[in-house]
């Protein structure tokens, strides 16, 4: 079975890099990508989707991103316990009319022994937003090191 380190069980200093891998990899906005840390069985909520297993969460995530224009995401670590994890995020992204969005949201994660999340809860607030009021403005992909998060961000 693949092995997707950090493993539990988390430390702060490891659960904080569990976070940022995952952040960075749903930056990519890579439905191939994201699913490798996902077990082959992994049950998601995600709003009002259920998606179960690695095809379906592939199958959410191309039509997440073929919906959601210019997607950019920061999580920050909320609490973390043997091999949970708790996160808070927002995102900005806009719709094929132009409209811009901030999603805010939390989720809870669990992990196996091999680091491959096998649950993901998530809850999700969207809020219109005008371009001005964006917040993320980086090149698409990866979050740079030296832009602030969500604390510092005051989200």
């Amino acid at each position: 079975m693949t092995t997707k380190p950090p493993v539990p069980p988390f430390t702060e200093d490891t659960a904080r890099q569990k976070v940022r891998l995952a952040e960075d990899a749903w930056n990519s906005r890579d439905p191939d990508r994201v699913v490798q840390v996902y077990t082959e069985d992994s049950r998601w909520r995600n709003r009002a989707e259920f998606p179960a297993g690695r095809d379906e969460i592939h199958a959410f995530l191309q039509r997440k991103w073929a919906r959601e224009l210019d997607y950019r995401l920061i999580k920050e670590l909320w609490a973390w316990h043997d091999n949970r994890i708790a996160v808070r995020f927002a995102y900005e992204w806009h719709d094929d009319s132009g409209q811009w969005f901030r999603g805010y949201g939390n989720e809870n994660w669990e992990f196996n022994a091999h680091g491959l999340m096998q649950f993901r809860f998530a809850s999700i607030n969207d809020l219109p937003i005008n371009p001005e009021q964006r917040l993320f403005h980086w090149p698409l992909g990866r979050r740079p090191d030296e832009h602030v998060g969500l604390s510092e961000l005051g989200l």
